[in-house]
């Protein structure tokens, strides 16, 4: 469909029509328009996977690897495979617009959502962010860039006002998003934060640079309720206001246009971006020619595209692939990779090794169709004859969990599970089923619902003081066997959509159960408006000494001829809604190493962490090995890495700090409502080099199996650099070449040095590869203030070729001239 063919579509349209698509229909869906053939659009949080539009425990997804762990892969062609993974998940659900990538960076690690942003570095996240982008729309399905701009932590999120110089926002933080819309992408979400005193949602940064000089043609869509107002919002270049079927343009936007605050010509234009969209997802025109009728039909034939396309094994091959190639071998004495023939007993450690996290916490989060833990991954990974111990170690310093399948029974019908209630006002019952999970967030609610309840029954085991949440807002109480453990008002201290919606807070009591004797607990929340949808059910029966359980660990580890210890963080150290106050692992994590790390000197740590964390021990373990989030086929990968069946792929996408004192960017916290980015241009590595001070590991660092020799280095003048280097190990491996410029003499502020361009390349043992990187002019840009354009400041640059920010042992110039014009 041409664009005069929608034009013409748009003008059949009345104004209460047209308004009428620029707020959503449902919280996931847009409107529908049958007098012109528009079907609906549904919309999914991504990136790690797709939900579709409910929350539901049975309606399970593919689970990716986190968006950190994407990009430690510095593989576009593999992201961009998991991408299209993305948008045949999508197909299957029936979603039309993946709300990702995520494009924010890690300004800090202790930024709470780090796990969802891919780096510290603007061209690392640009191009991992395109090559997503790239995978998804290429089947139809369209991608989000989100959140525009400046949304990099998450304190105070839905005010906050971040200031920011103009070139660090071109530069650096802007520079992402520019490169999604140079590769086509069909939506961004502008965030909830301000930027120099305009919150996103009516920001000029909408317009300029957007769509006037970067010529975005999509629409621009709002992270859901980040509209605050109707006139504001609506002349700036917000085209689509989530979720609805409320909000400040429902209904007052037509007496603004009526009144002319709002011109109807911005209204015609928010119309046809969005006609355009619809168009490129299919959901546009006859039903004879859109790619579905209605949206029942549209998801039954996707589904069958997406089974015909990728079968169970392909896709999981796939993800598997994925948690190897994004994983780092951050430090190794000559421990990894075990040799399955000499393993014997292998002792695994630590809870996260049997409950690992597979994602981050927030709206991101899916339900996975399965969960391939470390333990399982060791095990199948072993001939039949050595013994795999699992010693969970001392519990985590978090909060119990949500009850899941296999922790309970359904009370009516006995089946593993709970049962989910829905209650009148009177007491009674309107709506009954069976779940998998305690973990409600968007139950059914039949007309004259008042109550939520939630009951289960927990098997005969370990006796002694448990203790029991429930979590939400409003009115809530808990029984244990009728005792009645928490009861009380619990109003809402917060706006935020992933407190209210997911992560609500949870109130505790204990109780005392015998051991060897079931127990009934019931809990139930009343509903009210603007207390959300969220209902939780928590247990956690009593823990062990914390010493006894690290002795414990340590008695396996010495019995053990090898010894895995996996260790991480929690849902409350790591999660959408919040910002990390420390790098330090919670609880006694690190105790747990060192006992172990002392008892068996062929000891390996797993890292299951999104972001950064303090590693105290470090040269005490004999390797140490960063899984990120890994997704659900997280252990079988992880095994592939341990016993050298496949590399460890990942190099750092953020560098690491030994402490949290070291960091030279830290703050998250707002004063007086505004976040103030003092330190420009210079965030991660490049803080790291203008402080002069030394990580424990450089962004861009990560081993191998093998050693590489950086031989000779090479710099035409039109900007293209080949970098000779020889595999000097003994078995095949890759190598990720990275080239970073410095401009030592300069007369603007510049990084003492920042990543221009990578490549990997593979070799054999003692053979010889040369990697070639072509570096982009915008790299030896900067932006004028002055003129309000891209500059290239004449002379001689340094180029630095080497394997991470903080080794680069190769050197040579290029003269700036030859690149082109000094205003290109």
């Amino acid at each position: 469909m041409t664009e005069e063919e929608r034009a013409r579509l748009a003008d059949k349209l009345d104004l209460r029509q047209k308004i009428r698509l620029l707020t959503g229909a449902t919280t996931w869906r847009t409107h529908a328009e049958p007098v012109i053939g528009l079907a609906p659009m549904t919309t999914s949080d991504g990136p790690a996977g797709i939900r579709g539009e409910a929350w539901d425990e049975r309606d399970t997804s593919l689970l990716l690897p986190s968006a950190s762990a994407l990009a430690a892969t510095w593989d576009e062609p593999l992201v961009e495979r998991l991408g299209a993974l993305l948008a045949a998940e999508a197909g299957r659900k029936g979603v039309d617009m993946v709300l990702a990538p995520t494009l924010n960076l890690h300004r800090t690690p202790l930024g709470g959502r780090h796990f969802e942003c891919f780096s510290e570095d603007p061209q690392l996240t640009a191009r991992t962010g395109a090559a997503l982008i790239r995978g998804i729309q290429k089947h139809g399905v369209a991608a989000t860039a989100k959140h525009y701009v400046a949304n990099d932590s998450e304190t105070d999120r839905l005010t906050v006002d971040v200031r920011i110089g103009e070139r660090a926002l071109r530069e650096v933080y802007l520079a992402p998003f520019e490169a999604a819309v140079q590769a086509g992408v069909w939506a961004v979400m502008a965030g909830y934060n301000g930027v120099n005193g305009a919150t996103m949602t009516e920001s000029p940064l909408l317009a300029e640079p957007l769509k006037g000089e970067w010529g975005f043609d999509g629409v621009v869509v709002s992270d859901w309720g980040a509209v605050r107002t109707t006139a504001l919002s609506a002349r700036a270049a917000l085209d689509l206001a989530m979720p609805g079927p409320d909000g400040p343009w429902a209904e007052a936007l037509f007496d603004a246009v009526q009144e002319g605050s709002v011109p109807g010509e911005a209204v015609d234009d928010k119309v046809r971006r969005l006609l355009r969209l619809a168009a490129r997802v299919g959901a546009l025109g006859e039903p004879t020619t859109r790619r579905r009728a209605e949206p029942s039909a549209h998801r039954a034939l996707l589904r069958q595209a997406a089974r015909r396309r990728a079968e169970p094994s392909a896709r999981r091959a796939l993800l598997r692939r994925a948690v190897a190639a994004g994983s780092v071998l951050l430090h190794n004495r000559g421990v990894l990779p075990f040799d399955r023939t000499e393993s014997g007993t292998v002792a695994v450690i630590g809870t996260h090794a049997a409950q690992p996290r597979t994602q981050g916490g927030g709206s991101a989060g899916v339900f996975p169709e399965r969960l391939v833990t470390v333990v399982d991954g060791i095990r199948d990974a072993l001939p039949a004859g050595p013994r795999v111990i699992h010693v969970p170690g001392p519990a985590l310093d978090a909060p119990p969990q949500p009850l899941e399948e296999a922790d309970c029974r359904n009370p009516r019908t006995g089946a593993p599970g709970v049962l989910l209630r829905v209650l009148a006002a009177d007491g009674r019952e309107l709506h009954a089923e069976h779940r998998l999970s305690a973990r409600q967030l968007e139950p059914p609610l039949p007309p004259g619902a008042h109550t939520v309840e939630i009951s289960a029954v927990l098997p005969t085991g370990t006796g002694g003081a448990w203790c029991f949440g429930v979590g939400g807002f409003g009115r809530m109480t808990l029984t244990v066997d009728d005792e009645v453990v928490v009861d009380g008002e619990f109003p809402p201290l917060t706006g935020d959509p992933a407190v209210l919606h997911v992560n609500p807070p949870r109130q505790y009591g204990r109780a005392t159960l015998p051991a060897g004797q079931e127990a009934l607990v019931v809990a139930r929340r009343e509903l009210a408006p603007g207390t959300g949808r969220a209902t939780l059910l928590t247990a956690a029966p009593p823990t062990l000494d914390p010493d006894a359980a690290i002795a414990a660990a340590a008695e396996a580890a010495r019995r053990a001829d090898a010894a895995v210890v996996v260790v991480g963080t929690t849902e409350t150290s790591e999660s959408e809604g919040l910002d990390r106050t420390t790098l330090a692992l919670p609880g006694r994590q690190d105790d747990l190493v060192r006992a172990v790390c002392a008892a068996n000197p062929r000891t390996a740590v797993v890292l299951n962490t999104g972001s950064p964390v303090e590693l105290p021990w470090r040269e005490e373990a004999g390797a140490i090995l960063l899984t990120w989030f890994p997704g659900q086929e997280g252990g079988a990968g992880i095994a592939d890495v341990l016993f050298g069946d496949v590399e460890p792929g990942g190099r750092l996408p953020t560098t690491w700090a030994a402490t949290t004192d070291d960091l030279p960017v830290s703050r998250t916290r707002p004063e007086n409502g505004t976040l103030d980015y003092t330190e420009g241009l210079h965030i991660g590595y490049r803080a790291w080099l203008r402080t002069g001070r030394r990580p424990a590991y450089w962004f861009g660092h990560g081993l191998g199996y093998t050693t590489w020799t950086y031989e000779d280095l090479t710099v035409r003048g039109d900007g293209q650099v080949a970098v000779r280097v020889r595999n000097t190990g003994h078995r095949r491996g890759r190598e990720v070449v990275q080239v970073y410029l410095s401009r030592p003499v300069s007369e603007v502020e510049r990084p003492i040095r920042w990543l221009a361009g990578y490549t990997s390349v593979e070799a054999d043992p003692g053979e010889t590869v040369t990697a070639e990187v072509r570096l982009p002019v915008r790299a030896f840009q900067h932006w004028c203030e002055t003129t309000g354009g891209w500059r290239i400041e004449p002379g001689e640059w340094q180029v630095l070729v080497g394997r991470s920010a903080g080794e680069l042992p190769l050197s040579a110039t290029v003269d700036a001239h030859l690149l082109g014009p000094a205003g290109s």
